[in-house]
């Protein structure tokens, strides 16, 4: 399936703005030995708003898409 760039756009943003939750809290967490279960549980939840709230759904085509962009 041919994804044109135009469409892929917004999926691309919201895949962005998880990679950079995803880095902070990567930089924040791998100095320590623990981390509380309620910090990862704020993390996944902040990276299920942000995928939930995507425009149209993700689905893998997009995402190799996106990836090769």
């Amino acid at each position: 399936m041919v994804v044109l760039v135009t469409e892929t756009a917004p999926s691309v943003t919201v895949i962005a703005e998880a990679l950079a939750v995803i880095d902070q809290a990567l930089s924040t967490m791998q100095h320590r030995e623990l981390v509380s279960s309620s910090e990862v549980s704020d993390l996944l939840l902040d990276l299920r708003l942000l995928l939930a709230t995507a425009p149209e759904p993700l689905v893998v085509e997009e995402l190799q898409v996106a990836s090769s962009v």
